[in-house]
C-alpha cells in the first residue's frame, strides 16, 4: 500500500474536525504534515473522484468533504487511492507443474490462491467496517484538544 493512504486518511480526519463551510487547500493540508503538495493534491483529486471530497477553486477553495465521516469507510479511502484490483493476483503457477491440467482455472482451484483471495476478503471487511468517523471518535477520546488544535493549525497555515 503506498504512502498516499496514510496521507488521504489522515486528510480526511483533519477535514473531519474543520467547520462544514470551511475549505482547505491542499498546501494547507500537506503543510500540516510536511507533505509534498503537488502529490498530496494528486491523492486529493483521487478522493473527489471517488466522492469522498469535494474541491471549489479560487481564493477561498479547496477541499472538504463530501459525505459525513461516518460514512466514509477506511476501504472507501484505500479504493480511491490504491483501486479495487486484489492484493495477491495469482499467476497459475500451477500450470507449469508436473500434471497440471491446462483445463483448469487455477485462480479457482490452489489452495494458495485461496488462502490469499480470503486474507484480502477479510482486511477488506476489517477496512469497510471502520469509518473515518471512529477514528474521529477514537482520537477525540484519547485526545479532546485535537479538533480544535487542527482547527487553529490549518488557520496558520493560510
Amino acid at each position: 500500500m503506498s504512502e498516499g493512504v496514510e496521507w488521504a486518511i489522515h486528510s480526511c480526519l483533519n477535514l473531519a474536525w474543520v467547520e462544514p463551510a470551511e475549505a482547505v487547500s491542499a498546501a494547507q493540508l500537506a503543510a500540516f504534515f510536511a507533505l509534498p503538495a503537488a502529490y498530496l493534491n494528486k491523492q486529493l483529486q483521487a478522493l473527489v473522484r471517488a466522492g469522498i471530497l469535494t474541491s471549489t477553486s479560487g481564493p477561498r477553495g479547496g477541499f472538504r468533504l463530501a459525505r459525513d465521516p461516518d460514512t466514509i469507510s477506511l476501504l472507501d479511502v484505500v479504493t480511491a487511492i490504491e483501486g479495487a484490483q486484489e492484493a495477491f493476483r495469482c499467476q497459475q503457477l500451477m500450470k507449469s507443474r508436473p500434471g497440471a491440467r491446462k483445463d483448469i482455472d487455477y485462480r479457482k482451484e490452489c489452495l494458495v490462491s485461496q488462502a490469499m483471495r480470503q486474507a484480502d476478503l477479510a482486511w477488506r471487511r476489517t477496512l469497510a467496517d471502520r469509518t473515518i468517523g471512529d477514528i474521529k471518535t477514537d482520537v477525540e477520546k484519547l485526545d479532546p484538544d485535537t479538533p480544535e488544535l487542527t482547527r487553529s493549525r490549518l488557520a496558520e497555515l493560510r
